[in-house]
């Protein structure tokens, strides 16, 4: 296959008989039917390595998303499969921008507190547990059809854990549903999410137009209605109780916290015994370890003397994990930046750390936490399993949480950033809505009508909405600067590179007459099935902006096979990548919602599995009909 400077796999893959390729795109030559490709067996196979190798990566999670698909492009690049032109066109593709700008939209009403008194308003007194669903994931998922999910979930989280504190409810119950709610509502429109607004680029680099706001609504609304409706009735089913930051932590699965104590030399603690000391049965605390130079003691045996200067690990409830710092004979590891605390200058603040943060991976000593950050963590929670080791010595995870003590202005420095997925103060009321609150909904209000009315595109909408948030001073540039997810745009802009290596080697075709061949006797609803569950897959092991760019032209291949209309098959793609339901690593919502619920990984597809069949079956069923 053939592809020109600017790479445009769209047209190329048009059925003949419906719209002759322009000349230069394909080579028809040898082609034996109006779909036949010429196909360029060594660049396939280097394609294929390039591929595998970067989902090998991204799966064992041996690299951050972003340098490792730039790596792949580059590789593709220097074995001539694709040339600059193509390698890098995603990079001045009107995606990546667009995704940018609604970035410092989404920072703008993260900001002010818009959505805060809605959610408490909704929330209300309590009622059944459905009920109370009802009133959290349908105006969660309308919210997320013109604003990004992420901040949708950072806002609403904190007000959901705090809700539940004071209604005796489990968090974990409303946390999952609050995620998958806001993926659905994602699919509505195509500002919803990045990933239509990926596929959309897709498209016009391919030469069609681009998609408009309602383009993605005749699959993804049925999408979000049925997939809601489904949510409220099995999620009480389904979903298990489990133990999360502010829940009770005193059963025994729920030991997830660990602290680290020093027993003062010559104190009232040293020579005496675990037993003697009183640290034998402290109620919801566990002494799992003591380390005394380079000997580890563990168990810990209730008759083991303490020693000056040995360190104690203990796990437990986040409260008395907290009161543990004042016991008689411990100093905690984190004494000097503890001495604050009664004079009512800091406050203890739970963060999660997500897949792009540049501590995923590192130690907290690795990264100089405490001097970055000016905070100290004194405790990490990681769902479903206990941290046994010292703290700065533990691997950072996506999904763990830790439990901070910083200044009163730690929120306003780091909540937007992307270091941090949630940050959130424990026992402080959730913060109120700003006098500029107001003025961030009109602007996503116009945002959306403007592109939803066809007045402006969508980019032009996504900048102007971007520049009115700076130029009203909601945040400053350099706020707006900072907001911007530069991984996620360096991402998007790369991994087109990857689709037009994909396209271009002639991979695309010989994967979409295999995905044919597979589906064949289930005619054309099996051709968008084999396309569906292969984009939801790689969503599940990747990103969901990556997982669109791979199947894109695979997915136009094979529905061009069978008389499909591509850009029906887009809208598939689109919609597919963001039912992100059976992991918590696959959407970043599900990752922030991962420790603060207290969830495991099998959870996740506990209640994902039958919304992932719901949302399936809709998609199926639609996009052969449009």
């Amino acid at each position: 296959m053939v592809v020109d400077g600017a790479g445009a796999p769209w047209l190329a893959l048009q059925p003949t008989e419906c719209q002759p390729p322009p000349t230069g795109h394909i080579d028809t030559a040898s082609a034996a039917h109006p779909y036949d490709l010429v196909f360029v067996t060594g660049d396939a196979w280097i394609t294929l390595a390039v591929v595998a190798a970067v989902l090998i990566i991204l799966v064992r999670d041996l690299a951050p998303p972003m340098p490792t698909v730039v790596a792949g492009v580059v590789a593709l690049l220097v074995t001539d499969v694709i040339d600059a032109d193509v390698a890098f066109a995603g990079f001045g593709n009107p995606a990546p921008i667009t995704v940018a700008a609604l970035y410092v939209v989404a920072a703008a009403v993260e900001r002010t507190g818009l959505l805060g008194p809605a959610v408490a308003r909704l929330l209300g007194s309590g009622g059944s547990e459905r009920r109370t669903l009802s009133r959290l994931a349908i105006p969660s998922a309308g919210a997320s059809a013109v604003l990004n999910n992420t901040p949708i979930v950072a806002m609403v989280l904190p007000q959901v854990e705090a809700w539940a504190d004071r209604h005796g409810r489990t968090a974990s119950r409303l946390l999952m549903p609050l995620s998958f709610a806001t993926i659905l509502g994602g699919v509505i429109t195509t500002l919803g999410t990045s990933t239509n607004l990926v596929v959309s680029g897709l498209v016009e680099r391919g030469g069609g137009d681009p998609f408009d706001f309602f383009e993605v609504t005749s699959v993804g609304l049925p999408v979000a209605v049925v997939g809601v409706i489904v949510l409220i009735l099995i999620a009480p089913r389904l979903l298990p109780e489990r133990s999360g930051l502010r829940a009770s932590l005193d059963s025994a699965e729920g030991r997830a916290f660990v602290v680290q104590m020093v027993v003062k030399g010559g104190g009232s603690l040293d020579a005496r015994s675990v037993d003697q000391a009183g640290l034998r049965n402290l109620q919801g605390v566990f002494l799992v370890e003591i380390v005394r130079g380079d000997q580890r003691i563990a168990p810990v045996a209730p008759d083991t003397v303490l020693a000056g200067d040995d360190v104690l690990t203990f796990v437990g409830k986040i409260d008395l994990v907290i009161d543990l710092q004042r016991h008689a004979g411990l100093v905690s590891t984190e004494q000097q930046h503890l001495v604050a605390v009664d004079a009512g200058r800091h406050a203890f603040y739970e963060a999660v750390i997500g897949a792009a943060s540049p501590l995923a991976g590192r130690t907290l000593a690795e990264v100089e936490f405490r001097g970055r950050y000016q905070a100290a963590v004194v405790a990490i929670h990681r769902a479903g399993q206990r941290v046994d080791a010292k703290l700065g010595q533990v691997k950072l995870r996506p999904g763990d949480t830790l439990l901070m003590l910083a200044g009163h202005d730690f929120r306003r420095r780091w909540g937007d950033r992307r270091d941090f997925l949630v940050v959130s103060r424990l026992g402080a009321p959730p913060p109120a809505a700003t006098e500029k609150a107001v003025v961030a909904g009109a602007i996503v209000l116009a945002v959306s009508a403007a592109a939803a009315l066809g007045v402006v595109p969508i980019l032009e909408a996504a900048l102007l909405g971007a520049g009115a948030v700076v130029a009203t001073r909601i945040l400053t540039f350099s706020e707006a600067l900072d907001a911007v997810d530069l991984d996620v745009v360096l991402l998007i802009g790369a991994a087109f590179g990857i689709g037009a290596g994909i396209d271009a080697s002639g991979l695309a075709t010989e994967v979409a007459d295999g995905l044919v061949g597979l589906f064949d006797g289930l005619g054309t609803r099996g051709v968008v099935l084999g396309v569906v569950l292969a984009t939801i897959a790689l969503t599940e092991l990747i990103t969901n902006n990556a997982a669109a760019v791979l199947m894109f032209p695979i997915a136009v291949a094979a529905g061009s096979s069978v008389g499909l209309d591509p850009r029906h098959m887009a809208v598939a793609v689109a919609v597919s990548a963001s039912a992100s339901f059976l992991t918590p690593i696959g959407y970043q919502t599900n990752t922030m919602v991962y420790g603060p619920g207290g969830y495991r990984f099998g959870d996740y597809f506990r209640l994902g599995l039958p919304l992932t069949v719901a949302v399936v079956a809709v998609i199926v069923a639609i996009v052969p009909t449009l």
